[in-house]
């Protein structure tokens, strides 16, 4: 898989459409995506894990109606967190009897509703909301499929913000605990498996690869009590490439599981997001100014935080190109936004030629760039671009001002 950005005769082509092209019929700032790469990552991604594992993709980190009908004809299941992205699957014509919900904090009528649909499972993630669950699938005369999601407290290495497998996370069970719900009486529930996640942005495997024994471990202890489990739900956070970065590949991801988990009776439960569709994006912005405060240059960009968060919140890096292909190295700068936070940054420090009036494409957009974007200064959410090879099509309008207050005036 080569990725779909290069230049061409100097000018920067998401696989075969210049880029400079849809500034020009949508303006800036702008996300624009790869479909064709979405498409080979999975498929990739899919062969390496072969037909007992069951794909799911991570709504959370970009939940385009678009995006999630291409990968549902693709034969994706899908991980949601919200009743929102549940409808969102669904919408965009998902199978809920491929679906994994989980979070901490579903509600009842979130609960009620996916049992109704006919999800896959319900990822459980305390005893509370076991319960809860419970006493919801008694309401409606049925048995809630249900896995635990534990906590392996295993640490994956990772962003503190994005790792969720270790003791002190609000995620999971303590294994201990688990055992102990497991070997409860649950009328309406029906225990199918066990899951687990440790965290985001994974570019060393071991981690997982041990959180995958751990589960195993478990899943052997739970059968030999005669419980009759069928998957084991091993989370995701596979790394992408972002700056200097070697992540990890589907083979070796696909290794990593075998070798944890070769002989286990079980179907296998994966859920990507990042590493399907992190780098099928772009930000495209326009330079408004540039401005220089005695020492410190600066490039002041259209788009800002409120679009992009992640270097922001994560102190996140992403690669920034020049539409026009440049022709030397270019002066350090720091590329800002126009929101009024000294925090609305894209990059510090950053070798660009870039002057007013030039075009910049953010890399590493297409998972968490728009699915966090917010209206923060009273910012109009980007719009969004789907590109097939030489074909591209809209498929999210850019907000007017009128949507910004549409609600508020509905009142």
């Amino acid at each position: 898989m080569s990725h779909p950005l290069h230049y061409r005769h100097g000018e920067l082509c998401l696989d075969d459409t210049r880029l400079a092209d849809l500034v020009h019929a949508h303006g800036t700032p702008t996300y624009v995506y790869s479909g064709r790469y979405l498409q080979e990552r999975y498929q990739a991604f899919a062969h390496a894990l072969g037909p007992n594992t069951l794909l799911c993709y991570a709504v959370k980190a970009n939940s385009n109606l678009h995006l999630l009908g291409l990968l549902a004809r693709l034969g994706a299941g899908f991980d949601i967190v919200s009743g929102g992205e549940l409808e969102r699957v669904l919408r965009a014509g998902g199978d809920p009897r491929r679906i994994v919900f989980s979070g901490v904090g579903k509600s009842r009528a979130e609960i009620r509703r996916a049992l109704e649909v006919g999800i896959f499972c319900l990822n459980v993630e305390s005893a509370a909301e076991l319960e809860r669950v419970s006493a919801i699938a008694q309401e409606l005369g049925v048995q809630a499929p249900v896995a635990l999601r534990v906590n392996p407290d295993v640490d994956p290495g990772t962003h503190p913000y994005i790792a969720t497998g270790l003791q002190e996370s609000k995620f999971g069970i303590p294994i201990a605990e688990a055992e102990t719900l497991y070997a409860q009486s649950w009328p309406h529930v029906q225990f199918i498996g066990i899951a687990a996640h440790i965290g985001s942005q994974l570019l060393d495997l071991a981690p997982i690869g041990e959180a995958a024994r751990r589960l195993r471990s478990l899943y052997e202890r739970l059968q030999a009590h005669g419980l009759p489990l069928r998957h084991l739900d091993l989370g995701g956070g596979v790394g992408i490439r972002y700056h200097n970065e070697t992540p990890p590949t589907p083979a070796d991801y696909a290794a990593t599981l075998e070798e944890a988990l070769a002989s286990l009776p079980a179907q296998r439960v994966v859920e990507l997001g990042r590493a399907l569709v992190g780098n099928a994006g772009v930000l495209l912005t326009r330079v408004e100014y540039r401005k220089s405060n005695g020492s410190k240059e600066f490039c002041v960009v259209d788009a800002a935080m409120n679009d992009l968060l992640r270097p922001s919140l994560y102190g996140a890096w992403h690669d920034i190109l020049p539409l026009q292909e440049p022709r030397a190295a270019g002066t350090p700068m720091d590329v800002v936004g126009p929101v009024c936070e000294s925090g609305d940054f894209f990059a510090r420090n950053r070798l660009l030629q870039a002057e007013a009036g030039d075009l910049l494409a953010i890399l590493g957009a297409g998972a968490y760039g728009f699915a966090m974007s917010s209206q923060y200064n009273s910012r109009p959410r980007a719009a969004e671009v789907l590109v097939l090879g030489q074909e591209n099509r809209l498929i999210r309008r850019r907000e007017t001002l009128a949507d910004l207050w549409a609600a508020e005036e509905d009142l």
